[in-house]
Formats: structure tokens, C-alpha cells, sequence
């Protein structure tokens, strides 16, 4: 069914050239009406993550490119305000996902955004608006890794490292809820947190060597470690995951493409399957949202503040109203 209106200009946050959070502003964007396949999204919450950083400071500026100005935000829930052909999501349909291109030429930060169907899901049953955006790209990247890279089973023994932040707290619950022995690491003020979150093992990254046990899989979920530094803890056959592509990461996976220990990156790809999984272990109990502190559209530099101090204990989430 296709949509029976269209806001033509909407807010949103951008930015006219890559930098510090000072070079973001609030303006005016173009709404198109979507295309065979896509869907448009009124934007009610959407969650920050350190990808949004990293695009915004110019770090991938060969993938996004010079062209400007660029929206913020990967990350969306919100309702469907219209819908292109072929299209089975009925107006007025609660949704959420993340969106799977660094262009920036789109963004969540804003009124609404333009998606592809395979890019949302229907949200989770009795979540807020806030609670379903805090998921899509964390639990996403966290599931993808520890079952497409780490093939984790039950019973295995995984090392999640930043097990605190965004992406660590859906890491600790998708492992246990795959039955696996979790160990972690954080700052010991967030120990009993990742306990509470279901780890068997909570160890302080400032005080205690993870690498000393052995390990079927290594999650690096703050993407501070390498390889090298890693592999002694890994089992014969163990995978090394990390969140963060770098030249030697891709060396690594590279030499170690055909090897028994392996290292690997995972490059998220948002899709309606693996939402709806994730939506489905939400409603079971296994999975629940995990937010640091939730902000005002307008709070969007000091949003952008707390996330870059990398000290966020789970999600950062802003209100669209």
C-alpha cells in the first residue's frame, strides 16, 4: 500500500566539510518519494555510533567522498510514512534498522529518512522508540561476528573485549543466549554491569591479562587490540573478530585466509532476516537494549561529546519529536 502524503523538507543534522563536532549544524533536506523498493521513514529515535564519528572526522573520505553537505546517523526507528512499489510494510508501521552505506548522502539524524526495504524490520514488540534504536547496527554487528566469523556454538568459550560499550553489551547477551562460557573485559567500575548482563568471567582491562586462558573466539569489540597480541589465547581453530578495518587487519585475514587460527573483520550488512532475529531473542528476554543516556534532537554536539570520550556504557540514543 502505497503512502497518502509527503513532506517535501525536513530537519536534519549535517555537515559541510569533515572535522571536529563543531562543523555540525541543523538544516533543511529534500524529501524524494521512494522508489520501487524503498520505503520512507518518519524518524522518532535514532542512535549514535562510533562509525558516525569516524565518517564525520574524514577518516573514510575515499569511500564517502567530497560531496556536501552530509547527513549524520546510521541507526533509525521510527514510522512509515510511505512506501514504493512492491513494498509489503503498511503505512503507519513501527519499524527500525540501520542503513548500510557510508556515503552520508543519507542520515537518520534527521525528520525522516529514505531506506531500502531489506534495511528494516518491524521493531520489537513493547520497546520505546529510544530502546529499539540503541539495536540495529550494535546487536547486528555483534550477531554477524560471533555466527557468520566465529561459527560460536554452545558450550564454546568466547573473549569479548570492550565489553561495556555499544556493541560488547549485545555481544555478552547474543553469546549467552547461544549458550556459550563468556569472558569479558572492561574498567572495573562496569565489572558487576557486565555480570549483570550475564558474563561468567568480568575482567579489568587495566589490571588483569585476558590471554591467559584459552579462548574458541575473541571478540574485539572496541577494536584496540591486534592479531598478534591476541592469538596465543586463541584454541587451534579459534577466529579473532575486530569491529575496526585497518591495513593490518586486512593483511592479517588475509595470510590467515586458509590457516586454523584465523583473523577476521566484520563489515555489517543490515538486513530484515537477521532484525527480525534479533527482534525475536528481544521478545524471548534473551536480548534487551542496553542506553547510556538518551538526548534531545537538538542536544546533537553533546550527544556527539559523550560518545567520542568512548566511556559510554551501551548506547547513545536521540529523541526526534
Amino acid at each position: 500500500m502505497e503512502g497518502f502524503f509527503i513532506m517535501h523538507t525536513s530537519r536534519a543534522v549535517l555537515y559541510d566539510k569533515y572535522g571536529r563536532i563543531d562543523v555540525l549544524h541543523v538544516g533543511e533536506i529534500q524529501l524524494p518519494s521512494p522508489s520501487s523498493g524503498e520505503v520512507l521513514v518518519k524518524v522518532h529515535a535514532s542512535a549514535l555510533n562510533p562509525k558516525d564519528a569516524l565518517v564525520r572526522k574524514g577518516r573514510f573520505a575515499w569511500l564517502t567522498g567530497s560531496r556536501f553537505p552530509k547527513i549524520v546517523g546510521l541507526d533509525f526507528s521510527g514510522t512509515v510514512a510511505e512506501v514504493g512499489k512492491g513494498v509489503e510494510l503498511a503505512v503507519g508501521t513501527p519499524v527500525y534498522g540501520s542503513l548500510n552505506e557510508l556515503t552520508s548522502r543519507r542520515g537518520t539524524l534527521a525528520d525522516y529518512v529514505l531506506i531500502k526495504q531489506h534495511e528494516c524490520a518491524p521493531m520489537p514488540n513493547a520497546l520505546s522508540f529510544e530502546q529499539a534504536a540503541a539495536l540495529p547496527l550494535a546487536a547486528q554487528t555483534s550477531l554477524q561476528a560471533l555466527r557468520n566469523l566465529i561459527h560460536l556454538e554452545k558450550g564454546q568459550r568466547i573473549l569479548i573485549l570492550g565489553a561495556s560499550g555499544g556493541v560488547g553489551v549485545y555481544a555478552i547477551q547474543i553469546a549467552k543466549a547461544i549458550g556459550a562460557h563468556v569472558t569479558t573485559t572492561s574498567s572495573a567500575k562496569n565489572q558487576n554491569f557486565c555480570r549483570e548482563l550475564g558474563a561468567d568471567v568480568v575482567l579489568d582491562y587495566a589490571a588483569d591479562n585476558p590471554f591467559n586462558e584459552q579462548y574458541d573466539g575473541i571478540f574485539d569489540a572496541f577494536g584496540n587490540q591486534t592479531f598478534d597480541m591476541a592469538r596465543p589465547a586463541l584454541k587451534s581453530k579459534g577466529t579473532y573478530v575486530n569491529t575496526v578495518p585497518s591495513k593490518r587487519l586486512f593483511l592479517d585475514a588475509f595470510l590467515t585466509l586458509f590457516s586454523s587460527q584465523r583473523a577476521r573483520f566484520v563489515l555489517i550488512r543490515s538486513n530484515t532476516p537477521d532484525l527480525k532475529e534479533i527482534a525475536q531473542m528481544v521478545e524471548q528476554g534473551l536480548v534487551k537494549p542496553v542506553i547510556d543516556q538518551v538526548f534531545d534532537f537538538e542536544q546533537f554536539s553533546p550527544a556527539f561529546a559523550h560518545l567520542e570520550t568512548r566511556h559510554a556504557r551501551g548506547k547513545i540514543v536521540l529523541s526526534i519529536k
